[in-house]
């Protein structure tokens, strides 16, 4: 099989954070999603918000500015723009359910070619489910975007027809961020936006467990000198 590097964790992120329109206010889920808010453009006003009860959250706090009473949902430190507020569970969850956040970023187990998204529970056999808010966040966004690898450390496709783990939410995902591609969850399917540097469709297919719908010239990712991913 065709031997393909792939975008880093960081670089996902980063190629997320670029997609996020002026204005949003945005849910960042545990895991690779909190790294997401480390690379927001500056000339954009994008309000951060976590399930914990932060509205206002900055980029990850490091040095002199940790503070262990200040951290995220996947309790690490960050920091807090000015005009941030701090609230209790109640009406951080109403701000997820009542349709306040158009964007939530959200890891994942798996999703289906229909947008249905699994990420609390595994099979595996010392697996300890952990829903946390994912449900309330899966149906309450306006748009959910996904960050996960592509493949299963065991080599086996997330992209699948049919998740095969119990669901957080049935078609909710709007677009997937991996390390081999940017698809949409389109009408038809699953659609290629982007591809990783390398990635050719043949290869992309082969990996991925549903069809894959491809425009005429999907994009490319590039990767600048220093790293940076943009599309081209």
């Amino acid at each position: 099989m065709q031997e393909i590097t792939g975008l880093t964790r960081q670089q996902i992120a980063r190629l997320l954070a670029g997609d996020i329109p002026d204005g949003s206010i945005v849910n960042l889920g545990i895991g690779m999603p909190t790294l997401v808010g480390d690379y927001l453009p500056p000339d954009k006003d994008i309000l951060l918000h976590s399930e914990n009860g932060i509205l206002g959250m900055g980029p990850a706090a490091s040095g002199e500015n940790v503070d262990a009473d200040l951290i995220n949902a996947s309790r690490q430190p960050v920091t807090l723009r000015q005009g941030a507020s701090i609230t209790e569970h109640t009406i951080s969850f109403a701000m997820m359910r009542g349709g306040h956040l158009d964007y939530a970023v959200l890891g994942a187990f798996q999703v289906s070619e229909r947008g249905d998204l699994a990420n609390w529970k595994t099979d595996a056999a010392d697996a300890i489910p952990a829903v946390g808010g994912a449900m309330d966040l899966a149906v309450g966004a306006r748009q959910v975007l996904v960050t996960m690898e592509h493949r299963g450390r065991d080599g086996a496709p997330k992209l699948l027809e049919r998740c095969t783990y119990p669901l957080t939410g049935k078609g909710v995902v709007t677009r997937i961020y991996t390390d081999l591609a940017v698809i949409d969850v389109a009408p038809e399917g699953l659609r290629v936006h982007a591809m990783a540097p390398g990635v050719e469709e043949a290869f992309l297919r082969s990996v991925t467990g549903a069809p894959l719908h491809f425009a005429a010239a999907p994009l490319r990712i590039v990767l600048e000198a220093d790293g940076t991913p943009r599309y081209a």
